[in-house]
């Protein structure tokens, strides 16, 4: 693999990942390459099955790729332990799953809490974390709530809060919008366009949603686990 650029955050190389399903070898990714650079909002697109979600956790460290090499953040993850792996991503990554994954008797503040009970930051320095990442998604005023007190869109804004509140280098968020009715999905794609533009985080967005591409600075197309051409969004002003 040739050496990254000082802004690339992502270079995939030849990326394959096959599961063995049923005694026959099904292709999920089929010799992807990928270059992702500092600030960029990309928003990988293509119907179930095309390999989006695989390559995501790929890139996060939350799965491995049977062949091909893939370095995140300049940190080769092929050569990484399980263990180096689960540090480099509590430091590094903020992920978003469709499913909101709060943990129901926690508070939205406790839920945010949660990532940085793994840090020596002191429990003032905490509070001070979680308030302001609950305040930039805009539910200040939902700190001691329970999930069940809140809307579906307000706990995927619990759930972008709890991934940006260690202030990672990469948010990766899987159909984040997959479970939200339109207007609570354009509230999420607001969001995570703010943090891109004014807050300079690198984001990649998994999505079938053609609203999606419309909140990015560039669009990837997978279909049936090849990466298409590029082909850059249009971005909305």
């Amino acid at each position: 693999m040739s050496s990254p650029s000082p802004d690339t955050v992502v270079q995939v190389r030849d990326l394959e990942k096959v599961f063995a399903h049923g005694g026959t070898d099904v292709v999920a990714l089929d010799r992807v390459n990928l270059d992702i650079c500092q600030g960029e909002f990309v928003v990988l697109m293509g119907p179930s099955g095309s390999g989006k979600s695989t390559l995501l956790h790929i890139i996060a460290g939350i799965d491995r790729a049977t062949d091909g090499q893939c370095l995140v953040l300049g940190s080769d993850l092929v050569e990484m332990s399980e263990g180096e792996l689960a540090r480099w991503r509590n430091e590094h990554i903020g992920f978003v799953f469709q499913s909101f994954n709060l943990i129901p008797v926690l508070t939205a503040f406790e839920n945010v809490e949660m990532p940085l009970l793994l840090t020596s930051l002191s429990k003032r320095e905490r509070a001070e974390h979680v308030r302001t990442v609950l305040e930039v998604v805009g539910l200040g005023d939902r700190m001691t709530h329970y999930p069940r007190q809140l809307s579906g869109g307000q706990e995927q804004r619990v759930a972008i809060a709890r991934a940006l509140v260690t202030d990672p280098d990469l948010i990766l968020a899987d159909e984040p919008t997959g479970d939200l009715d339109a207007h609570s999905a354009q509230d999420v794609l607001e969001i995570l366009r703010k943090l891109n533009r004014d807050f300079g985080k690198t984001i990649v967005l998994v999505t079938h949603d053609p609203r999606g591409s419309q909140f990015g600075t560039v669009t990837r197309h997978l279909e049936k686990g090849e990466l298409l051409p590029l082909n850059p969004s249009k971005t909305t002003l």
